[in-house]
């Protein structure tokens, strides 16, 4: 064998060595980021693929079991679980992404103008936050929920009231790790302004373990609005909602595919973000690189 067929050997060898560490590793990423495609992709085609209207009322078809007819039975009202369980991740999910979006864009640009400027601000604006932190979430949520009435809109105005102040929280903090290190210093001499400084490198260095936060949290925000619709707090009547769809079942255990295929939906949803979230956060981590 030639010198040349011994180097593409031993690279073909090290190319699937790497390809069978790099599976290992980030297999549950993999799963994850599956799961998030295929609920990604019943998202875009759910009127095409649903069998049924979700509001479609058959009282003469109610109750039934999964069927050829409908797949995943019907609930009280003769309505397809199936289709309305489609149309549920329209519902679910976006507000999900929604609300983690809103809530830490917000809490991550106030928690880093604190931690940036320091000062009385940084106090004010922090001492606001363990206001917000005292309370139990979800409970805070039912208060601005109930309080605001029943409603898509007023619910994900809740959840984000209760959502920026952990944002908050961590990324002042990853800003004063930051402000501290060299390169800051290196910027403040070459005669760059604070804000500039803010926005084109110490902000850049923060958003690592944040993006790792924003994926981890989307299916900890499809549990909370789901909770919120479970307790008739999120959405109206009859627009389907996992949270709500388990509500409507949960009576009916003889029944029980009322309640389980929504719930088995919700369990997906947050595995699948669990799972991309973990993978992210070694990807992005160098230490985990170096293992």
């Amino acid at each position: 064998m030639s010198a040349v067929e011994d180097t593409a050997l031993a690279a073909a060898h090290g190319v699937e060595s790497r390809s069978k560490k790099l599976l290992r590793r980030y297999l549950l990423a993999f799963i994850g980021a599956a799961i998030v495609a295929f609920w990604a992709l019943i998202i875009l085609l759910g009127p095409a693929i649903a069998p049924y209207d979700y509001d479609a009322v058959e009282l003469t078809q109610r109750l039934l079991p999964p069927s050829s007819a409908h797949l995943l039975g019907t609930d009280e009202l003769g309505r397809d679980v199936l289709s309305r369980v489609i149309y549920g991740t329209r519902v679910s999910l976006p507000t999900g992404i929604l609300v983690v979006l809103i809530g830490g864009t917000m809490g991550t640009v106030l928690g880093g103008i604190a931690g940036h400027i320091g000062g009385r601000l940084e106090e004010l604006m922090m001492r606001v936050t363990d206001l917000f932190l005292c309370f139990p979430p979800l409970i805070l949520a039912m208060a601005i929920a109930a309080a605001l009435g029943v409603g898509w809109t007023n619910t994900i105005i809740a959840m984000v009231v209760v959502w920026w102040p952990k944002y908050a929280r961590i990324s002042r903090s990853l800003v004063i790790v930051q402000r501290s290190l060299e390169y800051v210093d290196a910027a403040r001499m070459m005669g760059f302004g604070s804000s500039r400084i803010f926005l084109r490198h110490i902000l850049p260095n923060t958003i690592g373990p944040l993006i790792t936060l924003f994926t981890l949290d989307i299916g900890t925000a499809v549990i909370t609005f789901a909770g919120l619709s479970f307790l008739g707090l999120g959405v109206v009547p009859p627009i389907p909602e996992w949270g709500a769809m388990v509500s409507e079942g949960r009576t009916l255990i003889s029944q029980w595919w009322v309640s389980a295929f929504p719930g088995f939906a919700i369990f997906t949803v947050v595995m699948g973000f669990n799972f991309l979230g973990d993978g992210l956060r070694d990807w992005l981590d160098p230490r985990a690189k170096q293992r």
